[in-house]
Parts: structure tokens; C-alpha cells; sequence
């Protein structure tokens, strides 16, 4: 994730926190497809990462000028965009318990096209019993390949505090009976 164009985040984030428009669009393209990934992994829906992308994308706009350089900008992105995705779980929650107390909505909803079915099918079949700081931990390692280190300092835990995660998420996915990877 080095450079578009030869200029490293930091010199487009200062750019953009001084409020030059030009170089926040190329931070958003640059990381947009990382920002919307992220999100899919830990929410497992196209259309809710999606929506969480647009958000994180706006929240930027607000919050650039927060960002203080004490960790990599890609570290303070991560961070911003579980929160967006803790937030829309919470929302999708409350929504969910509405309606299925309602039963208002029942049948409103577009149907999945096949690769959302496929992906969906896949994603739960690995990691749909994950508890939510799992999954987000899981993301961030695999999904987005960063150290533990680096997922700690996104997450606000300490180092082995993702290690035993990561372990647990060997144990889960490994199944009764089957060893763990």
C-alpha cells in the first residue's frame, strides 16, 4: 500500500488535514477497496460493507485532521472502520429484533444475487459461530494480513491478547474431534 502517484499517506494525510480535497480523494481511492474488504469480512454481506465503506469514506472527511500520526494511518483507518461495523452490528441488531417482533418487514428484503449466496454460504460455513472480537480479530490477520502487533494496536488489546484469539479461532474453526491447524 505504498503510493499512488509516488506520495506516501503521510504526505496526503497532512495535505488533506490542512483541507486539500485532491489529496483526501486519492486517500480514499487508495484505500477504499481495503476500507470495503475489512468491512465484508467482519459483517460477511457485500451490501452491508458497502454501506459501512460509504460511512468510514465520510467519517474521514470529519475526522482527518484527528489523526496525529502516532500509529500508521492504515492502523487509525482499521480502528475507524471496526468501529463503523460494531456500530451497524448494533443498529442491524436492534433493526432485527424490531422487525422480528413486528413481523412487518418479512419478505422485503432483495434476495442475495448467487455470488452474495455463494460467499455468504462459504463465510458462514467458516466463521459464523465466531464471537464478534474473534471475527474482527480474524479480519484483521488474515483478511487484511497484518502482524499481531499491528491487529493489537488497531483493536486497543495487547499482543498475545490476538494470539490467543488467533488460537481460538484455530480451535473453533477446527471443529470436535478434529485438530486444530
Amino acid at each position: 500500500m505504498g503510493s499512488v502517484e509516488g506520495e506516501p499517506d503521510s504526505t496526503l494525510v497532512s495535505a488533506a488535514a490542512g483541507g486539500d480535497r485532491a489529496a483526501l480523494a486519492r486517500l480514499l481511492e487508495r484505500h477504499y477497496e481495503r476500507i470495503r474488504s475489512l468491512a465484508w469480512q467482519v459483517t460477511g454481506s457485500r451490501s452491508d460493507a458497502d454501506d459501512i465503506a460509504q460511512e468510514v469514506c465520510c467519517t474521514l472527511v470529519t475526522k482527518i485532521a484527528d489523526f496525529r500520526g502516532e500509529a500508521k494511518f492504515t492502523t487509525w483507518l482499521f480502528a475507524i472502520v471496526l468501529g463503523h461495523c460494531s456500530a451497524h452490528r448494533r443498529r442491524s441488531s436492534a433493526i432485527r429484533r424490531l422487525t422480528q417482533g413486528l413481523g412487518v418487514i418479512v419478505g422485503l428484503a432483495a434476495a442475495p444475487d448467487g455470488r452474495d449466496a455463494y460467499d455468504a454460504a462459504w463465510l458462514k460455513s467458516a466463521i459464523a459461530r465466531l464471537k464478534p472480537d474473534l471475527r474482527e480479530t480474524v479480519a484483521l490477520v488474515v483478511g487484511q494480513q497484518l502482524t499481531h502487533g499491528e491487529a493489537a494496536e488497531v483493536l486497543g488489546v495487547a499482543e498475545s491478547t490476538v494470539s490467543w484469539r488467533m488460537h481460538e479461532v484455530r480451535r473453533h474453526l477446527a471443529g470436535p474431534g478434529r485438530p486444530a491447524p
